[in-house]
């Protein structure tokens, strides 16, 4: 169940998003690198490397699809740690950090 899910919200991002991540604020930026460093970083590690969660590396992410790793942050997923951050994150900078974990820390 928690597949289709996810595969109904995938399927609306890709109807509904564009394909590159709109900038951001200055501002907005460093709170937004914070936020990967610090949050993210919790579970998948520091550098990235993995932890309680995957991996966020360029290597790691090679094989996964924008609009897919878009629908994880901001929906998290079911059954597993990964919260949603649909509360505190926009469309827009959720396709940033994911252009960002692309680019690696």
């Amino acid at each position: 169940m928690p597949e289709r899910i996810l595969a109904a919200v995938i399927l609306s991002l890709l109807l509904l998003s564009g394909a590159q991540a709109e900038p951001v604020e200055d501002k907005r930026a460093s709170e937004l690198r914070h936020l990967l460093v610090q949050e993210c970083g919790s579970c998948h590690g520091l550098t990235m490397r993995g932890g309680l969660g995957p991996a966020l590396t360029p290597e790691a992410l090679e094989d996964r699809h924008d609009i897919g790793l878009k629908a994880i942050i901001l929906h998290g997923v079911p059954g597993t740690a990964m919260p949603g951050w649909e509360r505190f994150l926009t469309e827009e900078e959720a396709a940033w950090l994911v252009d960002l974990l692309r680019e690696g820390l």
